[in-house]
């Protein structure tokens, strides 16, 4: 049974207190993890500040984009064993690991390389009352201590996506991923090891939340600075601990996403787009799309259509041929998805298909699955309709105008991503900006350049993270005015 330890100061500790590591697949124990306590938590904070202060965060440009080029090679080395790792602990499908999930982290490190490389401060030459003038500048130095608190839908992904830019600019990072998802995270810490970056540079804590390495980190007097994707309420527990010594924060968070499909859509497009954004890592991505809103003209031909391709979904193991769908990330997770699945019927869904277990009579049946699941029928203010379940489902509703799409769209305490599927380009133009999210796709979904703003408003999120943005938080700007 391998033991995943905590990576604090270059050095692998254990602990005596322990969990397991869970395959949602079948309910085998991958792993045993080591549980950071106070005590290493503060060993972590402390190996850290020691790496800024030996000198991490004044080594040059090119050697901090020199290191995360090393860390990228050094997963692409590992390739199979990190989509291995990511398989066991979420029981995603293997394309999704292969070509999302280790691409994804490995052009994540590559990428902010080239960012830091590139990166500039501004300057600006000013007048004075006598006439010689001012010359300010600014320089960008690290922040400090980061804490990283990752999910478990994305695993690596999501990790790499903080642990990069927050190392490009010169941060020690702690690192804390989801107790349900810790192997392709102690993966990191290995090829992070081999490569020999300075000890206390990058730092691996396992754990849970309150009471554990997310609270102790989150609310640490040492930590200079919280960054976070997960659910809505664990944002704002965080915040309210980050807030006692005012840390900056940057929190990625939950969505209740939509997507508008006009009838002037290419329909062949736009079912097998949605069908992707709904059922796409068994629907548990902060993106994914839960509400569908449909022009009435062609609402009962989207349906049928969407009713057939989900149902052509092959769920089941991720070691099986064939497997589009696998299992959700646990039984408790599990039992919150099915709930919805009984609300919905209670608040007056029509099943149109799904919503129950799938029954394999083998070893799968002591995993996580749930069957893809569609509903119409429900009112706006339903709770199916207000509140994220994070499971592959979706409710598809018809709308008539413009202004209507645009009112059921922002109907929402979130605001991360919407999808509109038009072949109008001026409708496209005209509505994007009217939505009340982070991201808008026209035509695409989950389409992403690593040089733009990524981020949700309201309940989803504060901050924006990718390319320039990211290097603007994970740095502290200090202008320096030279009176000439």
């Amino acid at each position: 049974m391998p033991l995943l330890r905590n990576y604090v100061g270059g050095h692998w500790i254990e602990t005596e207190t322990r969990f397991d590591d869970i395959n949602p697949v079948d309910g085998s124990v991958v792993a045993q993890v080591c549980e950071a306590g106070q005590a290493v938590v503060d060993k972590a904070v402390s190996a850290a500040k020691a790496a800024l202060a030996a000198g991490w965060g004044t080594t040059t440009v090119d050697a901090r984009a020199r290191a995360l080029r090393q860390i990228a090679d050094g997963i692409e080395r590992r390739f199979d064993a990190f989509v291995a790792a990511e398989i066991a602990d979420t029981g995603k499908d293997a394309t999704h690991a292969r070509t999302i999930d280790i691409p994804r982290a490995i052009a994540n490190f590559r990428a902010f390389a080239d960012q830091i490389a590139t990166a500039h401060g501004d300057c600006f030459q000013s007048t004075t009352p006598d006439g010689l003038g001012a010359l300010n500048y600014t320089i960008n130095k690290p922040l400090g201590v980061v804490a990283v608190i990752s999910p478990w839908n994305l695993p690596l992904l999501l990790l790499t996506w903080k642990v990069a830019p927050a190392l490009a600019c010169g941060n020690a990072v702690i690192a804390k991923p989801s107790e349900e998802t810790p192997y392709s995270a102690t993966l990191l810490a290995e090829v992070i090891d081999e490569i020999g970056l300075p000890p206390g540079v990058f730092n691996l804590v396992h754990g849970f939340g309150p009471d554990s390495a997310g609270g102790f980190l989150s609310t640490h007097a040492g930590v200079d600075a919280v960054t976070f994707t997960g659910a809505s309420a664990t944002g704002s527990a965080i915040m309210r601990g980050a807030a006692q010594t005012v840390k900056p924060i940057s929190f990625e968070l939950g969505g209740k996403n939509a997507s508008l499909i006009f009838a002037d859509a290419d329909f062949d497009e736009a079912v097998a787009g949605t069908l992707r954004s709904v059922f796409s890592n068994c629907g548990q991505v902060c993106l994914c799309t839960e509400r569908v809103y449909v022009e009435r003209p062609i609402f009962e031909k989207f349906v049928h259509a969407f009713k057939l391709r989900a149902e052509q979904i092959r769920v089941g193991s991720p070691y099986e041929q064939g497997v589009g769908m696998g299992p959700l990330i646990s039984k408790e997770h599990r039992a919150k998805v099915l709930s919805y699945f009984d609300l919905a019927v209670a608040e007056g869904a029509r099943v149109v298909t799904g919503g129950s277990v799938p029954v394999f009579g083998d070893a799968r049946d002591q995993g996580c699955f749930v069957s893809p699941t569609i509903w119409t029928g429900l009112s706006a203010d339903a709770r199916c309709m207000q509140e994220e379940i994070f499971g592959p489902v979706c409710h598809i509703a018809p709308f008539d105008t413009e202004e209507d799409a645009v009112t059921a769209a922002n109907n929402t305490q979130y605001g991360l991503a919407t999808a509109l599927w038009t072949t109008d380009l001026k409708r496209a133009h005209r509505l994007a900006p009217r939505m009340e999210s982070g991201i808008v796709w026209v035509n695409t979904w989950f389409l992403r350049d690593l040089r733009t703003p990524f981020g949700g408003v309201k309940l989803s999120g504060i901050g924006r993270e990718g390319g320039r943005h990211s290097l603007a938080f994970y740095s502290e700007p200090t202008n320096i005015c030279i009176k000439l």
